[in-house]
């Protein structure tokens, strides 16, 4: 250490003594010719050559009633299980690198990465990616899938509301000094079966047959100067769906498919630095296509959609120190979606009769505009205030509001100074407002006049944050945030009137000892909204109070140092519910009544038991047990034809045990 310390105050004589660096202090300018460095140079910053890294192997077994048990456990297959997951790294004395990433291939949620390269040359990158989400489990239906025919039958249909997902991707990055090109190829498909409905002539419902690829293709080239960079990019995707429509033996196509589109986009990027001003911008345009051909009724002119929406995509930021203690910056947004489609004379129908009429569909624009300020200043060592205006501007043709404006005004204090102690607390306060709304008779003319939506109505919001960071000693760590929103729709008569948000968080992380580690948190949230409503299609007769809370707990403990510091046992547990209670107070009669709307109510326990054996230091032995107990009960789930003249999915509610036994192995690579 003094040889370190003699060294360093050589380097700073020959600094201090060199007239080059009377105007530039920085480290990259030193002269340090004359400085003997052997001495002080970095013993432990060696590059390590060949593999690294680790390969691991599971196998195991589940005990699953319910197949949704498997958005938890990884897989909802019941009995003998088994995944392979690594993190293996291999480089070599010329610069050549290899990485090979898996986690749990072999599930049914799983991902495999493999890259391969020169650094700061070439890189070639293979990707691989499988989620399955699981709904429910044998559903019940009267339908009977064939051909694209919904047939209905006496008899019982069973099928799994589920869908697996898989994604395959290849890249290719280039680069030199200053310049670099990268191509990206992606394809993933959607299979399996999800909830839907259509009416003919009464509701039923039906499980929607799935199979859809999504290929996606990206490239560009960038290039890099001392104090700039600009990148030119393609992106394009292409949605193919290879489920038609569907049809009833008495009625041709009363269902329609998702239809085939594309999209692509040109882009343009940049950033810039001038002193301590930073700049960056971008500029795109694309286009999307949708042309599928149109199911044929009566009345309709168009035998395909020919729908085509032109984009246009904005950004420009800029931000500058001003001095040491002020930085202000501000940034522009612009959006814009061109409605190309095809437009004709239609029937109209009024509900479910035909008024002879004709009307001609409205294709409609989209355009958005953002702004924002904001400025940071150091008041002290230890105290910052932000503040910050932002309005976002949107114009929309053929709407209830063709214009909307929102303001915000916000500010933030974050403290620092306090011993142990860090604080961030934030206020803001918005406003919505525009153009004089109208019920138009193009998209609402079966609305009562008074409705007001809520994404367009005026609104009023206040919202509150603080955030804490407390050590109170070297083993113990505590967070705290706490949030409080509330917004006001004052001008609405008929819809969304009110809504309030609030929730906190607590975490805990504790290091008892040297062996024994230990975490908790906890957190809620509660979300309470008016609304109202007119069955007469006038002044408000009802008003609907919805409550929904929230509730997330959790805590674990890790102890090593056992047998010989090899063994290591650790305990996870996780507690959520959630409740949502509706209730309708009906004015319409001489009197008044609270009726409940059908509540929801869910809960879930997990744990996890574990221990973890090292044979020695390249290998290691785990035994993990995974538990987890899941209630739900949705009033809108009932049986089958429970509820005359409407066919449903049946009682798809939840309530269920599943338990995971699973043998590890890991061998470290050295």
């Amino acid at each position: 250490m003094k040889s370190f310390k003699r060294n360093m105050i050589t380097l700073a004589i020959a600094v201090a003594t060199t007239p080059a660096m009377a105007a530039n202090f920085g480290v990259g300018n030193a002269n340090t010719e004359s400085v003997d460095t052997e001495r002080y140079e970095c013993k432990r910053c060696t590059n390590t050559y060949g593999y690294q890294g680790s390969v691991g192997v599971s196998a195991g077994y589940n005990d699953i009633a319910d197949i949704h048990a498997g958005n938890n456990l990884g897989t909802a297959k019941d009995g003998g299980v088994a995944a392979i997951s690594s993190d293996v790294r291999y480089q070599n004395e010329s610069g050549y690198q290899t990485k090979f990433q898996a986690h749990q291939l072999g599930m049914d949620n799983g991902f495999a990465h493999i890259s391969a390269g020169k650094a700061g040359q070439y890189q070639l990158t293979l990707d691989y990616d499988a989620i399955k989400t699981y709904r429910a489990g044998e559903v019940e239906s009267t339908l009977w899938h064939n051909e694209g025919m919904l047939t209905p039958s006496d008899s019982t249909n069973l099928f799994d509301l589920a869908l697996q997902r898989e994604k395959f991707g290849l890249g290719f990055e280039y680069g030199q000094d200053f310049y670099n090109v990268f191509a990206n190829y992606s394809q993933g498909s959607k299979k399996g079966t999800k909830s839907s409905s259509l009416v003919s002539p009464t509701p039923i419902n039906f499980g929607l047959p799935v199979d859809a690829t999504t290929s996606q293709f990206d490239a560009g080239i960038n290039f890099s100067g001392k104090n700039w960079l600009t990148e030119l990019s393609y992106y394009g995707s292409v949605y193919e769906n290879h489920i038609d429509h569907l049809s009833l033996p008495y009625a041709y196509d009363v269902f329609s498919a998702t239809p085939d589109n594309q999209a692509h986009q040109v882009s343009l990027s940049g950033q810039y630095q001038i002193g301590r001003t930073f700049m960056n911008g971008r500029i795109g345009t694309g286009r999307m296509i949708q042309d599928d051909n149109l199911i044929q009724v009566t009345g309709n002119p168009l035998q395909n959609w020919d729908g085509q929406v032109d984009t246009l995509d904005g950004h420009y930021a800029i931000t500058s120190m001003i001095t040491n203690r002020l930085r202000i910056g501000g940034s522009y947004d612009y959006s814009k979606r061109d409605n190309q489609s095809s437009t004709a004379e239609f029937m109209q129908y009024n509900f479910d009769s035909l008024s002879g009429t004709f009307r001609q569909n409205v294709p409609q624009d989209f355009e958005r505009n953002s702004f924002k300020v904001n400025a940071s200043y150091r008041i002290a060592s230890g105290y910052r205030l932000q503040a910050g205006y932002d309005r976002k501007e949107v114009e929309r043709s053929f709407s209830d509001r063709e214009r909307t404006n929102d303001d915000s005004l916000w500010m933030k204090f974050n403290v620092r100074a306090l011993d142990k102690f860090n604080i961030n607390m934030k206020a803001e306060h918005a406003n919505r407002s525009g153009s004089e709304y109208e019920a138009s008779d193009l998209t609402s003319s079966e609305n009562n006049a008074l409705l007001r939506k809520y994404y367009l109505a005026d609104r009023s919001r206040n919202a509150l944050e603080l955030r804490m960071n407390h050590t109170p000693t070297d083993w113990l760590s505590v967070d705290v945030t706490t949030r409080y929103a509330k917004d006001d729709y004052d001008h609405t008569q008929i819809g969304l009137t009110s809504s309030e948000d609030y929730g906190y968080d607590v975490n805990l992380n504790i290091a008892f000892n040297q062996h024994l580690d230990g975490y908790a948190f906890a957190g809620q949230q509660w979300i309470n909204s008016t609304q109202a409503g007119s069955q007469q299609f006038a002044a408000a007769d009802w008003y609907g109070d919805i409550e929904d809370e929230f509730i997330n707990l959790g805590a674990g403990l890790s102890y090593g140092g056992l047998m010989q510091d090899k063994l290591t046992l650790g305990l996870d547990y996780l507690f959520s519910n959630s409740v949502s209670n509706t209730a309708i107070r009906d004015f319409t009669n001489t009197n008044p009544s609270t009726t409940d709307f059908g509540d929801y109510y869910s809960y879930n326990h997990s744990a996890s038991l574990y221990a973890n054996y090292a044979i020695n230091d390249q290998m290691a032995f785990k035994v993990t047990y995974r538990y987890e107990r899941y209630f739900d009960t949705d009033a809108a789930n009932v049986g089958v034809n429970d509820i005359p003249g409407m066919i449903t999915l049946g009682d798809i509610n939840h309530n269920y045990n599943a338990h995971q036994v699973m043998l590890s192995f890991t061998y470290v690579l050295r």
